[in-house]
């Protein structure tokens, strides 16, 4: 084991917006990437192969590094943990081993959640690079240096606001459930996720962190970095890039075998698994990546671009596999597709979602379902017109819901919404999504609660005002005050004593017919099947018949406390006669 060759370990970066993850890969790599990015945020993916030699003064400053055997890092700068969810590899994850970085004077977003659930989710080990020290109050500034170095330089003001920060952090972590400490106070690497507090922007910590991710993929990753000089090429296709003058071009990483020009390979598309030629391979010429370089060949692990014989609509997220000879066709194309199958878990109930790749809809229903929400279909595509006619017709109108994460709505289907009982939520950040998913939801409870309650009747107390008596029979027409609930059309009245007191038959305000009345309110109401003086009387305390199938769903319905105790009223007349009754409801 000692002497076998080991590849690059593939290493991912993830973290909330604007934490700094490419400020600092920028500082990994020595380049200035992010101030060329749009707002200072990462609008693609990249990956750079950065060789050992590039480490030489980490191993002069931390003397283990010299006996690393890991040719290099590839790193890979991820737009969030949706694209480190879109690189897999057989089913996991892509990556050896991921950075996730936070902003320590912000800790904890909601982005970072995300990025902790897929990583316990794909199970990938990951040290924490804390950001930003410089900006704890009272630093004092020190560039090019250990993390060692600058504490060293600061007073104690700034220790005592970095610990704060700093076990802040530690707090949280454990809530997100790791145990976490500083990385040079750890023992045991394997119990403990490693913190490495770093300085993008002034290079402080650097080299701190690259020994410590080195050194844990060569100790724990071993087995999974050693080189398979005669595997079978397999990589994942990152990113599809189309071009007319050109063709078809694929960003991947090879993590497994070899590649050559003009060699074949299978890979999946819209229309299924293909069989497609090289027909030229590019590499980053430099750790800025904005020069290409032509190969003949390229070995794993390696950032590469392909350029392909076919124009063919490639699936991002999706597996590619070398192909020597036709009797690799058929199994290339049975692991491909087995690699292709979501898993997630689905419902006969449930709302329906769709993504752009198979990473982005898995870690897309992971949130959903982390919030208890169920999910009845999950598919990669944009939102066509056939979703909507399908989700409109779904009997309960709390799954009538359509969420797309990074996807469009394709214009028969934009043009023909308004036509369909469908709420659609749409967006490229998963948890303002499922923020308005959840908003849409309660949205939609609330308007089947009204609905219900429209026609349920509600546990309403009112009385006959003595002063206010129209008309004696046929039908009895006098005024009422509604102390509690909300009296309707059609409700059937009952007495103190359980027994009938009448059907209201309209109501009246002023000169205004109405349906509904509210307490507190004082309106005429015309109710029929009694006569005034022999079943009611003036001054006579009236309540709104509730039927015993229906006091489960008002009290499910959270209704106003003076109605709840007004439904135990009735509850008690009720029970003068049936002393179980509104108990098995």
């Amino acid at each position: 084991m000692e002497n076998r060759p080991l590849r690059q370990p593939i290493i991912c970066v993830l973290g909330h917006v604007d934490h700094g993850k490419t400020s600092f890969l920028d500082a990994v790599r020595g380049t200035t990437v992010a101030a060329s990015e749009a707002g200072g945020i990462t609008q693609r993916i990249g990956a750079t192969d950065i060789p050992i030699s590039k480490f030489e003064r980490t191993a002069k400053v931390f003397p283990a590094m010299n006996k690393l055997r890991v040719p290099g890092l590839l790193f890979v700068d991820t737009p969030g943990h949706v694209a480190f969810a879109n690189m897999r590899a057989r089913g996991g994850a892509l990556a050896d081993i991921a950075i996730l970085v936070i902003d320590m004077n912000e800790g904890i977003m909601p982005q970072t959640l995300e990025s902790i659930n897929t990583l316990k989710k794909f199970k990938t080990p990951f040290i924490i690079v804390a950001n930003k020290i410089d900006l704890v109050p009272y630093a004092i500034e020190v560039k090019n240096t250990t993390f060692g170095e600058f504490i060293k330089a600061q007073r104690q003001e700034y220790l005592d606001e970095f610990d704060k920060r700093f076990y802040k952090l530690v707090g949280q972590l454990y809530d997100a459930g790791f145990n976490a400490d500083r990385y040079d106070r750890i023992s045991d690497f394997s119990k403990t996720v490693a913190i490495v507090p770093v300085s993008a922007k002034s290079r402080v910590g650097i080299l701190d962190a690259t020994f410590v991710i080195t050194g844990l993929a060569q100790r724990f990753l071993e087995n999974e970095i050693t080189l398979k000089e005669d595997a079978q090429a397999r990589g994942t296709i990152i990113e599809v890039k189309k071009e007319e003058s050109i063709g078809t071009m694929l960003d991947l990483v090879l993590y497994q075998g070899k590649l050559k020009r003009t060699g074949r390979i299978a890979l999946n598309t819209k229309t299924g698994p293909a069989v497609t030629r090289i027909k030229a391979i590019f590499v980053n010429r430099s750790t800025r990546g904005k020069d290409l370089e032509e190969k003949e060949k390229i070995a794993a692990a390696a950032a590469i671009r392909l350029l392909i014989t076919d124009r063919l609509d490639v699936i991002p997220g999706s597996p590619l596999i070398g192909i020597q000879g036709e009797g690799d066709i058929e199994k290339a194309f049975a692991d491909i597709l087995a690699e292709s199958q979501p898993h997630i878990e689905t419902t006969a109930e449930g709302i329906t979602i769709k993504a752009d790749a198979l990473g982005s809809l898995e870690a897309f229903a992971y949130e959903i379902q982390e919030k208890g929400i169920k999910i009845r279909s999950a598919s990669i595509g944009d939102i066509s017109n056939k979703d909507l006619i399908t989700v409109s017709t779904i009997n309960n109108p709390m799954d009538r819901v359509i969420a797309g994460f990074n996807v469009s709505i394709m214009p028969d289907a934009r043009e023909g919404m308004m036509n369909f009982d469908a709420s659609v939520i749409t967006g490229n950040i998963i948890y303002s999504i499922v923020q308005d998913l959840e908003a849409a939801i309660d949205g939609r409870k609330k308007v089947m609660d009204e609905s219900t309650m429209k026609n349920m009747p509600i546990p309403s107390k009112i009385s006959i005002m003595p002063e206010y008596i129209f008309r004696a029979t046929k039908p009895v027409i006098v005024g009422v005050k509604v102390f509690t609930g909300r009296i309707k059309v059609g409700d059937t009245l009952i007495k103190e004593d359980g027994k009938f007191g009448g059907t209201i038959k309209s109501i009246r305000e002023g000169q205004i017919s109405k349906q509904a009345a509210d307490a507190p309110s004082e309106v005429a109401v015309a109710i029929d099947g009694v006569t005034l003086n022999r079943q009611i009387h003036p001054g006579e305390i009236l309540f709104v018949d509730i039927p015993e199938g229906v006091v489960r769903e008002l009290r499910k319905n959270n209704l106003d406390t003076s109605i709840m105790e007004t439904l135990d009223e009735i509850i008690r007349i009720k029970r003068k006669e049936n002393i179980f009754w509104g108990t098995r409801a």
